[in-house]
């Protein structure tokens, strides 16, 4: 049995881009993302998790990060009032079939998966997503990234050979060469070769800045150049550590036990499929739930 901790957004756009309209809940609003994530959970639910959660991004402009870089995720767009229906309803739906289900304001759901994975660390949990910021959780007790969609697992090892750096490295990898999905800035110049040659010869950008002054002799193009760059980027590259560094801490309240699946009220569940236009989905439910009920009984 495996624990699994959920990215929920990655698949919830996933499904809201990919499906077409064909679901429509009692009060008007689209919900083919409310169809395909729940379906999803369904598949995951039918694994027989150890331990299961989901983590919601609520974050978007209150995150502690846009305290220290006020245009982090600046040319994210807030989602319209469909999307934010559909967001919405898949928490619901997550509740509903018994699945730990987190959000904050202040933190985003990496900063989650992150204190998930350390509550879950002597179980070795599969972080569902594909998302490489979350890379660094291998370092922290996950056993792979699990790309649902393509069912493809990133364990260290293939996660070195990708990105040529370990897993404790990826916030460091991510500050040298920047991130234009979060619009944190880069060292210019630096590029995922660059950054993964300069973290061979140093342990982080830490020890990178303290031994500023053996850059220069690197055998690295432009790599005199490139020493002057760091020296002169030395507070954005510290700044942006900060911002693709993961919280592990984030005070959920929470057991071990609270992240085990929980009996389901099937009808509630049913009823609620119902509401949200998906009832296609009830005898799969009913098939998971009857089986997992009497598991978990």
């Amino acid at each position: 049995m495996s624990s699994y901790l959920i990215d929920a957004s990655v698949y919830i756009f996933r499904y809201y881009f990919a499906l077409p309209p064909n679901w429509e809940s009692r009060s008007g609003y689209s919900t083919e993302a409310v169809y395909g994530f729940t379906n999803f959970l369904l598949d995951m639910l039918a694994r027989d998790p150890r331990h299961i959660a989901c983590a919601f991004d609520e974050s978007l402009g209150s995150c502690f990060r846009n305290e220290l870089y006020p245009d982090y995720k600046c040319s994210r767009a807030m989602p319209d009032e469909a999307l934010a229906f559909q967001l919405a309803a898949c928490r619901e739906m997550s509740e509903a079939l018994g699945i730990a289900s987190f959000s904050s304001e202040r933190y985003e759901a990496d900063d989650i998966l992150a204190t998930l994975t350390r509550k879950l660390r002597r179980h070795k949990p599969i972080v569902v997503s594909r998302d490489k910021d979350l890379g660094q959780l291998l370092a922290r007790g996950a056993s792979s990234l699990w790309d649902f969609a393509a069912d493809r697992h990133m364990d260290s090892e293939a996660l070195e050979q990708k990105f040529g750096v370990k897993p404790a490295q990826i916030a460091d990898y991510l500050a040298l060469v920047g991130d234009s999905r979060d619009d944190i800035p880069g060292i210019p110049g630096v590029g995922p070769k660059t950054a993964a040659r300069l973290l061979e010869a140093f342990e982080g950008i830490e020890m990178l800045l303290v031994q500023l002054e053996q850059v220069a002799s690197l055998p690295i193009r432009g790599a005199k150049g490139l020493a002057q760059r760091l020296q002169e980027f030395e507070e954005q590259l510290r700044m942006a550590k900060r911002l693709t560094s993961l919280e592990e801490n984030i005070p959920l309240g929470i057991t071990v036990a609270d992240l085990r699946p929980q009996v389901v009220d099937l009808d509630l569940a049913q009823a609620l499929a119902e509401e949200f236009g998906i009832g296609g989905l009830k005898g799969k439910m009913e098939r998971t739930l009857s089986r997992m009920d009497g598991e978990l009984a």
